[in-house]
């Protein structure tokens, strides 16, 4: 490799530009499953107390 390892960890001078935009990429690609999780629990609880409440009624 032409001017070694740390030119190509210093991007030609774009080092902050890349390296920042991979981290962000790989912190949102992290956070985004937890976050559907979380989502996706809170809305099944909603539907179960929807469920519970209608059954309630109808009794």
């Amino acid at each position: 490799m032409k001017g070694g390892i740390s030119e190509f960890f210093a991007m030609g001078g774009y080092a902050l530009y890349v390296w920042g935009s991979f981290g962000a990429t790989a912190l949102l690609m992290i956070a985004e499953p937890l976050l559907v999780r979380q989502r996706r629990k809170a809305a099944l609880q909603r539907i179960s107390r929807l469920v519970r409440i209608k059954s309630e009624q109808q009794s």
